[in-house]
């Protein structure tokens, strides 16, 4: 057998990876620093009402620090609880009722976009050592347009009786505090990640393929 073979079989044979209690523990506390951003007092300076909040540096550090399955599952415990009417939504809302406002959309790509940074993050941890902090905010940035921004203005268009293009340049608003957050939110991630390197660096770096013997 070669060795190509045997180290396909060895990956295909690895046991999955199942989340222990630490992992649990660290879904809640980053779930709850994500409520935690979202109740400290926002700048309603969007036309339609979405205020400026610091959800997007956590959505992003959550995303960075976990990875994709832990930072999905941490922001959409959030998420949830706060459909489920716990007032932890800018400005202390909650409720099924926010989909249908303006906020909506954001709300909704929050999780999807944790996921995504996260699985960038680790593709930057597999593959650099050096500027990580800046491959780290790429990847926020990249993620915050593609998702967060695009799934914010859909919401503020259907919710609202706004064009795609009004909505478009209501949401242009958060691009400058965006920039900064992603920079925070890469630069605390590298720095969590240098301290505590079993929360990602370690994890990802054992599911690489090991080299085998014939």
């Amino acid at each position: 057998m070669s060795k190509t073979d045997t180290a396909v079989k060895n990956t295909l044979n690895a046991p999955r990876r199942r989340w222990n209690a630490t992992d649990l523990g660290l879904i809640a506390v980053f779930a709850a620093l994500v409520a935690g951003s979202a109740l400290v007092p926002g700048l309603a300076v969007n036309g339609f009402g979405v205020p400026i909040t610091f959800q997007t540096l956590a959505v992003m550090l959550t995303g960075l620090v976990l990875g994709p399955g832990r930072g999905f599952a941490a922001v959409g415990l959030y998420v949830l609880l706060g459909l489920a009417g716990l007032p932890i939504f800018s400005q202390g809302r909650s409720g099924l009722g926010i989909l249908a406002g303006p906020s909506a959309g954001y709300i909704i790509a929050f999780p999807i976009a944790a996921g995504i940074v996260g699985w960038l993050a680790t593709v930057v941890i597999r593959r650099t050592i050096k500027a990580r902090a800046l491959w780290f905010f790429l990847a926020a940035t990249v993620t915050s347009v593609v998702v967060v921004h695009s799934l914010g203005i859909l919401g503020i268009a259907l919710n609202t009786k706004a064009t795609l293009g009004q909505a478009f340049l209501s949401d242009l608003v958060f691009y400058p505090g965006d920039i900064i957050k992603n920079i925070l939110a890469a630069v605390i991630a590298v720095a969590l990640h240098r301290a505590f390197p079993d929360i990602l660096v370690r994890r990802v770096k054992r599911s690489l393929p090991q080299p085998a013997n014939a």
